[in-house]
This record gives structure tokens, C-alpha cells and sequence, in this order.
């Protein structure tokens, strides 16, 4: 999200970041970020632009006990404030996991996945969020919890090939490494909903990713009992790697064939797009061969069917609200805005 804050430093995540660093300047580096990266004025944007809802990423360190992570209940606080003075909620997304469950450098440390094979940080993260759960039961701007970001199953595993993509620094804490079995993560979600269940007033949500099958699922909801769950779904127009598929027609009929897996899912639980953005390949590419007119129509088209998709199930959340401008590896300036809500609203691609 915002490269500049590895500058000078040979970390590419935030489990690296906090162990090259000194102590000191590891803590007032990160302590300036959160302060200035998203303040009070950004929601007043996000209300105005017309969202209701944001969801808020969050890491398992969160209450500062995991040296040398530093916490960061004050933000979320704050968070809650300015989502209240301006009639929006928050979903907490607990997005990380001790030793992760994705290997991603967004999971907290890249090329690592191994928190499912420790029964005590299984453990821990379920005290997180109970602790989270009991801090924020109470307040009116809490829309609810998603228990845990992106696990990462076996199938999309083997098509990602994260310790390829991402690859440990750690090449010994990266040993064993494996994909979240889905017979773990229902487990797992089970006990969660359990816990939250017993803290939460029964109008706050309980959210459960996808583990990027959204079809492994009916049979979880049919079977089981929940009270207000919904589950999250992610999706990105990227076409591993096949220029041919790159175009507006292509992208059109992949959504409508997601939105009707969505309205499929949802005869059984609420669904929502908790991650997806404009971001597409064909534009990156294509740009200076297209006019600015022949971009926003591009986009309003894309836009519009992927709404379309969305609202076959329980609405969307853009991801992200703000990114700085380097962040994404695309050739062109406009490519990379595409990731930014903010900025795709304000060049007229995105209507809320």
C-alpha cells in the first residue's frame, strides 16, 4: 500500500520491516504512517462519495502484545470516531496471522504460511478476536467482524504459487509451509462464530472469506446454524497471464458468470465482495493507444458489470480507498489509479 514506507531498508513486508529496524526509528516510522496516511478527512470523502461501510484491515498485533509489532488500538479507535460523526460502520477485517495463512507479503510476512499447523496461534488469534469483539460490542458504528483474511486453500495454492510470487526471506522459517485445508478452516470458522457469537449483539455481522472457492461453501451453510454471518468473496480481473482474454467482452462475461455464482450462494448465506477494483490488464497495456473518453467509457462499462455481479449477492468493497501512486508494478499511471476508489471517483470511472 504505501512502498515508501520500506525505503532505505531490505524489508518487503511488515514481519520484516519490524526485525531490520532498529527499535526507535522502527516505531516512529510506523507511528507517522498511520497517522498521516488515513485521517479524519478521508472519511469524510468516503461518506460523501456514498459508501456506508468500511472495512478495515487489521493485524494479529493488534493489542500490542507481540513484540517487536507495534499495536495499533489508538487508529482503530480513532476510526471509530470519524465513522460515527459521519453516519458510516466498520467491519474489523482481521487480516494477518502469526506465521499467515497466505504467505502473501498483505498476510504479514512473505512466502510463509504455517499459522494453521500451530495450535497456539490458532488459539491466539481466536483471543484477538474475542477481545476485539468485547471492546467494540457496544458501539453503534460496529457493523461486525471478518474473522480472518484471504486463508489460502489448496486449489488456489497450486494456481498462485505463493513462495514463487512471494519469496521468504526466511528460507528455514518457510519450511512446511502449506495451503489451509478447507476441512481446518470450517473447523475453524465454527469455533470463531462460537466465540464472537456469545459476545456480539445479534445485529452485528460475522464475516467468513471464501478461501477463493466460493462453491466449497453451500454445503457449510446448509448444514450448520449461524446468526447473521455472511461470507466475503475476492476477485480481480487478472487472467494469469493470458493477453488474448484481456478485453472489455471477456471481462464482462467472467463477472456475469462470478455474479451468478454469488446469487447461487446466496440462497444459502449472504454474500459480499469484500475485495475487487477496476484494475485491469488491458488498460495498463493499452493506454496510449486510448483516448481519455474511450478510458472512462472503458471503465464506466467495467464499473457497471461489476456492480451488476456484486449486487447478485449483498453489495462490495472496494479495495482500496487510497494507495500511493508507486504502489502497483503496471506501466502507466492510469493503470495503477485504477486500484484507488478515490481516485477512479474523482476521474469519473467509478459511480457509487
Amino acid at each position: 500500500m504505501t512502498p515508501r514506507l520500506f525505503d532505505r531498508t531490505p524489508s518487503d513486508d511488515e514481519y520484516c520491516l519490524a526485525h531490520d529496524m532498529d527499535p526507535a526509528p522502527y516505531e516512529e516510522k510506523i507511528k507517522t504512517h498511520r497517522a498521516t496516511f488515513i485521517t479524519e478527512g478521508d472519511f469524510v470523502k468516503i461518506a460523501a462519495a456514498g459508501f456506508n461501510v468500511v472495512r478495515i484491515p487489521v493485524p494479529y498485533f493488534i493489542f500490542g502484545d507481540r513484540k517487536p509489532f507495534i499495536g495499533c488500538l489508538d487508529e482503530l479507535d480513532r476510526a471509530f470516531n470519524w465513522a460515527r460523526a459521519y453516519g458510516l460502520e466498520v467491519l474489523i477485517d482481521l487480516h494477518t496471522a502469526p506465521c499467515s495463512q497466505n504467505a502473501f507479503d498483505n498476510g504479514g510476512i512473505s512466502g510463509v504460511c504455517k499459522w494453521a499447523q500451530h495450535p497456539e496461534e490458532v488459539e491466539f488469534v481466536l483471543d484477538v478476536l474475542s477481545r476485539l469483539a468485547e471492546r467494540y460490542k457496544a458501539d453503534d458504528a460496529l457493523f461486525g467482524i471478518e474473522v480472518l483474511n484471504e486463508p489460502l486453500t489448496p486449489e488456489m495454492w497450486d494456481i498462485i504459487d505463493p513462495q514463487d510470487q512471494y519469496e521468504p526471506r526466511d528460507k528455514e522459517l518457510a519450511e512446511g509451509s502449506a495451503p489451509v485445508s478447507f476441512a481446518f478452516l470450517y473447523d475453524f470458522y465454527q469455533e470463531a462464530y462460537d466465540r464472537l457469537r456469545e459476545i456480539l449483539p445479534s445485529d452485528k455481522t460475522i464475516v467468513f472469506h471464501d478461501g477463493f472457492d466460493l462453491l466449497k461453501w453451500e454445503g457449510f451453510f446448509k448444514e450448520r446454524e449461524f446468526d447473521n454471518v455472511m461470507l466475503d468473496t475476492h476477485h480481480y480481473l487478472v487472467f494469469n497471464g493470458e493477453p488474448d482474454q484481456e478485453n472489455l467482452k471477456n471481462y464482462q462475461v467472467h463477472l456475469s458468470r462470478i455474479g451468478e455464482q454469488i446469487k447461487e450462494i446466496s440462497n444459502y448465506v449472504p454474500v459480499v465482495a469484500g475485495e475487487w477494483c477496476l484494475f485491469n490488464q488491458h488498460i495498463a497495456k493499452n493506454k496510449p493507444n486510448m483516448t481519455d473518453d474511450e478510458v472512462t467509457d472503458f471503465y464506466n462499462e467495467l464499473w457497471q458489470a461489476s456492480v451488476d455481479a456484486w449486487n447478485k449477492g449483498d453489495g462490495y468493497f472496494y479495495w482500496t480507498y487510497k494507495l500511493l501512486i508507486d504502489t502497483v508494478n503496471t506501466p502507466n499511471k492510469i493503470g495503477k489509479d485504477a486500484w484507488d476508489v478515490s481516485r477512479a471517483i474523482a476521474r469519473g470511472w467509478a459511480k457509487v
